[in-house]
Formats: structure tokens, C-alpha cells, sequence
């Protein structure tokens, strides 16, 4: 059945993508795409570092320019939150009315999870748009006391943005060891070290039990009892996906949009980037990434397979991020899950390293600090499926020459 109609749902870079491959692909019928932000696509990661210390400002981390959009033939809807989704009859709910698709690209992405108790307070921010980027580099004034609650990577960014402008920080992680799901126990507390080598107080196994002051945060009180006195709280505990509007619509939604392998979630209906559960065969398990490769790479894949249909490829790359603190670039490519995790190359006490994540005898994992062209030879390792043996014999002949 040839497209007539298709709608993309998140003005994400995953949407982005997503508009620019059907055209690439010579989808020549309409082509709407609604976006829940007011704001034109644009780049996050920049908001929690050159946004936030007034590097870049923000309209220069916008995608594409308004002519760009036209260029394309695209129905932009922004500022415009989708409600609902009624798969049988092929409808979205916008606002009061009801738009008809043959084809549907799902990008909403997450949103970010809140505090208990933040609700009334000025000063507690979580950073997920541009304009929680500008609202807390307007409350980042000279001599303020920061508590950012989460030691994660967008938590440990907003940390190393406000040393950099010279604020006393405290970073209150829930968990014993920091950044522990994501690259596991022993590198988490290693990339976590760079917190205290760059002035930053780290306290971990502590939450907050609660705030304190009247109109603006003053203080935040932590489960042992103790207090911090603040200026300005930054929440970065996570995020989930965005699908409350896709709630009895009759897909699976299961901490995300669950999607097959090529991306699809229905007949006609995809999904891409951060709020996409999928199979990937590369590694045999079913995943949800949210990484800013992964949201360019599926945009503009199930773009391809949805005009494609059944000749369609399936989502099959290696995950990948990398998080800018103080100075420095942590990298990870693959996935964490390792029966052994065995540094290669360089050495932690040095703060530039790789260590590497075995699956039985596969390598599954890579994780550099302050080593970006090596760390992207083993992504390729990676998708290869490289044994272990081969991957240790790659790093010793690395070490000789490094």
C-alpha cells in the first residue's frame, strides 16, 4: 500500500531524522510532524555544559532552521503535546481534533523523574529542555551553593558546569556507587573520582528526605539526618519514557513502546529513540537505549522501514554515549552486563584508561576515559561480535605502540 499520510510524534532528533529520511527515501505524500516544545529540534546534550555556563547560547543548539522544514514539505505542529493514539482506526488525538495516518513514527523520548516534596519551591530544577538549560544558568549566580541529587551523567555535567563557574557543589547520590547500571560497580566508582579530583563533594547511599524554605530552596534535609544549605537544587534521577499519551491505545507499552527488531510496534506504527523497547540481534536482548547515537541512527531507520515494509533492515548497532566533565570524556560503546570487566590499557590512578566488559567469551563492552580514538576501535570490535581473546590480544598490541 503506498504512504499517504504519516505522522511523526516527538520533535526529537530522532523525529528530525526520522522527516529527513522519508523524503530521502521518496515519501512524496504528507508529512506532519508535532513536537511538544515550542522550540524547533535542537540539540540537548550541549544544556547541561555550553548552555548551561553561557559557552553557546541557546538558539545556536537548534537543528535545522525554519526554512529547512519548508524545504522538506513538512507540517510542523509544535508546542503542540499529542494526547492520544487510536491504533484500530489510525488517529492521533490533537488537542480536540483527530488526525488520520497510513504511517506513524513514535520519537517522544522521556521525561524526567521528580522529587517528593519539590513541588512550591523555587530554585529545584530538573533539566531536560532548553529552557530548564536557561533557567538554571540564570539561578547559577556568582557565590551560589549548588546540591545537584543524582550522580549520574546529566546530574555530573550540571556538577562540572557549575565548578567551572567557580560554585561550591554538592552531588547527593541515592546509590553506594555512582553510574553503577550504566558502566557497572568498579568503573562507576572510577569515572566517579573525578568529582572529587575537581572540588565537588560527592555523598552517596544518602536520598533526600526533603527541603527546606519558604518561597526559594534554602536548605535540602538527606535521609541520615544531616542537612546542606543551597541555593539551587538540580534533580537528575533518571527519566522515563514518554507514553502516557499512548495509554489504551493497544500497544505494548512496557518501559517504553515495545518494537520487533526492524522497529515496528503495530502494522504501520514504529518507534525510535529513547522511548523505543526493541530487539537487537547484535546482542541477542531486548533494549532500551537513551543515547543521542542511538536517537540519529532509529530516527531515520524506521523512517527506512516503514516505506520499506517487509524488506525493511533490523536495529542491529552497538549503543554508544560519551559525557563531558571537568575536563574530560567518558565513553562507553556496548553494554555493561559482563561476567568480568578487565582494564587494558593506561590505569585508573591516571584518570585515562580503557577497561573492557566480557559476556562469556565475547566482548560485549568497552569504557575509556580520556582515550576517544581507541575506545572507538573497539565499538568496532564490538559489532563485529570479537571474542575476548581477540579483543585482549588487540588492546596488548595497542599498549606496545600507546
Amino acid at each position: 500500500m503506498k504512504l499517504k499520510s504519516v505522522a511523526v510524534v516527538g520533535a526529537s532528533l530522532a523525529g528530525l531524522r526520522a522527516v529527513e529520511a522519508l523524503r530521502k527515501c521518496d515519501y512524496d505524500g504528507r508529512l506532519t510532524l508535532f513536537g511538544a516544545e515550542a522550540e524547533l529540534p535542537y540539540d540537548r546534550p550541549p544544556l547541561s555544559k555550553e548552555v548551561m555556563t553561557g559557552e553557546r547560547a541557546p538558539e545556536d543548539v537548534t537543528f535545522r532552521d525554519l526554512a529547512h522544514f519548508e524545504n522538506l514539505g513538512v507540517d510542523l505542529h509544535l508546542g503542540c503535546a499529542v494526547a492520544g493514539l487510536d491504533v484500530a482506526d489510525q488517529t492521533i488525538l490533537v488537542d480536540e481534533d483527530r488526525f488520520h495516518f497510513d504511517g506513524l513514527i513514535i520519537a517522544t523520548g522521556t521525561t524526567p523523574r521528580a522529587l517528593k516534596g519539590a513541588d512550591g519551591l523555587g530554585g529545584i530544577f530538573t533539566l531536560r529542555t532548553m529552557r530548564d538549560a536557561v533557567a538554571i544558568r540564570k539561578a547559577m549566580r556568582p557565590g551560589s551553593k549548588v546540591v545537584v541529587v543524582g550522580a549520574g551523567f546529566i546530574g555530573s555535567e550540571v556538577a562540572s558546569s557549575a565548578r567551572a563557574a567557580g560554585l561550591d557543589v554538592v552531588i547527593v547520590e541515592a546509590l553506594k556507587v555512582p553510574l553503577a547500571g550504566a558502566v557497572g560497580e568498579e568503573m562507576g566508582q572510577a569515572c566517579s573520582l573525578l568529582h572529587g579530583d575537581n572540588g565537588t563533594q560527592l555523598r552517596c547511599g544518602v536520598g533526600v528526605e526533603g527541603f527546606e524554605g519558604t518561597k526559594d530552596v534554602e536548605a535540602v534535609r538527606l535521609t541520615d539526618g544531616s542537612i546542606i544549605e543551597t541555593d539551587v537544587v538540580v534533580v537528575g534521577i533518571g527519566v522515563k519514557p514518554a507514553t502516557g499519551w499512548l495509554e489504551g491505545s493497544g500497544l505494548e507499552i512496557r518501559d517504553g513502546v515495545v518494537c520487533d527488531q526492524f522497529l515496528a510496534a503495530g502494522p504501520g506504527i514504529y518507534a525510535a529513540g529513547d522511548v523505543a523497547r526493541w530487539w537487537n540481534p547484535l546482542f541477542e536482548e531486548e533494549m532500551r537505549v537513551e543515547h543521542w547515537t542511538n536517537a540519529a541512527e532509529q530516527g531515520g531507520l524506521a523512517a527506512r522501514n516503514l516505506v520499506a515494509g517487509s524488506k525493511g533492515n533490523p536495529s542491529q548497532s552497538v549503543p554508544y554515549f560519551w559525557s563531558d566533565q571537568y575536563g574530560s570524556r567518558i565513553q562507553f560503546a556496548g553494554r555493561a552486563t559482563a561476567d568480568e570487566v578487565q582494564v587494558v590499557s593506561g590505569s585508573i590512578d591516571q584518570r585515562r584508561f580503557v577497561a573492557l566488559y566480557r559476556r562469556g567469551d565475547r566482548l560485549v563492552g568497552a569504557l575509556g576515559l580520556n582515550r576517544s580514538k581507541v575506545l572507538m576501535q573497539y565499538l568496532v570490535q564490538i559489532g563485529q561480535s570479537a571474542s575476548w581473546d581477540e579483543a585482549v590480544g588487540f588492546a596488548q598490541g595497542l599498549e606496545i605502540v600507546d
